[in-house]
């Protein structure tokens, strides 16, 4: 079984009377007739950051993840709800250094706390375990959902690609970099950038968009699967920063490092469609919003996601194209 299979088959029923729930199908909800934006993520030690990162920056990285949920609807983000599940051996200090993580980025990105819960688990051992419900209103021109592309959209993403995997390999010395490229790609893993101002830029503009959390593939496909689609990666095109592209070349396999980015996840960039007359729009979007896009391909008929060489063949991906929670 699948994330997304459990999500389909076991919950998607429970949200049946919900409408702006969409079956579950999107990465955020429309509540109170659309007047909010709402989003939810939960972040555990060991699974989506390292036990012994600091609770600073494990702080900042729980409100950027939510907010890049928000930043794909093109949402103007307002608060958060928090929930903290600490060991049972947690000190003070741990604590306080965390909310000082949040307070940082609060001033940041000009959001408060409006509530939550805070307990203990019952063993020592037990993972940090932290839950966080964030809220936003949409933008005038109506959310951007996952759902909405046609054939012959052009596939766009913001940023550049796998950093983020790179640093986790880095932090973990699965791979040796230079002390300037590790620094850059661990603050990638560490610290993502929630693509706010592009978000709301490409409202009324992009027909569907989704961030990038599982993995460019994954998350291209499904956005893809959302409309029905096949979503045609072009490898070369993919955006890569110094420090990958000097990871790439000291690889032996060049496709298979491309395809290696392209499936690791915690990038937290935006993946979106629009159509073709739509490129110079796309131009001014990123423009104003002072983003960095690259138009990586095109949404077909068919299904899933395909990762093309330079001769259109089809790259082998790792399974999934990118990370699945229950898969690992």
């Amino acid at each position: 079984m699948s994330e997304f299979d459990i999500i389909a088959d076991i919950f998607s029923p429970l949200a049946k009377d919900a409408p702006g729930a969409f079956d579950l199908k999107d990465d955020a909800a429309l509540v109170d007739e659309g007047a909010l934006v709402i989003t939810k993520d939960v972040m555990i030690a060991g699974v989506h950051f390292l036990p012994k990162d600091p609770l600073d920056l494990v702080a900042r990285k729980l409100i950027r993840v939510n907010l890049s949920d928000l930043a794909a609807k093109g949402a103007k983000p307002i608060g958060y709800f928090l929930g903290c599940a600490w060991p049972a051996n947690i000190k003070r200090e741990k604590i306080e250094l965390f909310a000082a993580g949040l307070k940082d980025d609060q001033e940041a990105f000009r959001i408060s706390l409006y509530g939550g819960d805070t307990t203990l688990h019952s063993v020592k051992a037990a993972p940090l375990t932290l839950s966080a419900t964030f809220f936003g209103t949409p933008p005038r021109r109506g959310v951007t959902r996952r759902s909405g592309a046609s054939t012959g959209d052009d596939l766009y993403v913001s940023g550049t690609i796998g950093d983020a995997g790179l640093g986790l390999k880095a932090l973990t010395k699965e791979e040796k970099f230079t002390t300037v490229d590790k620094a850059s790609l661990a603050g990638r893993y560490h610290l993502p950038d929630p693509r706010l101002s592009l978000g709301a830029a490409l409202a009324g503009l992009a027909t569907a968009a989704i961030d990038v959390s599982d993995g460019l593939i994954a998350d291209a496909g499904h956005l893809a699967k959302a409309s029905g689609l096949r979503a045609e990666i072009d490898a070369v095109t993919i955006p890569r920063s110094a420090a990958a592209a000097s990871w790439i070349a000291a690889q032996s396999h060049r496709w298979r490092a491309l395809a290696a980015l392209a499936s690791s996840g915690d990038d937290y960039e935006i993946v979106f469609s629009a159509p073709p007359a739509m490129r110079r729009s796309v131009t001014v979007a990123a423009k104003a919003s002072r983003t960095e896009v690259s138009r990586i391909g095109t949404l077909t008929r068919g299904e899933g996601a395909v990762l093309l060489d330079e001769k259109g063949e089809e790259v082998a991906v790792p399974s999934g194209g990118g990370f699945d929670h229950f898969k690992r």
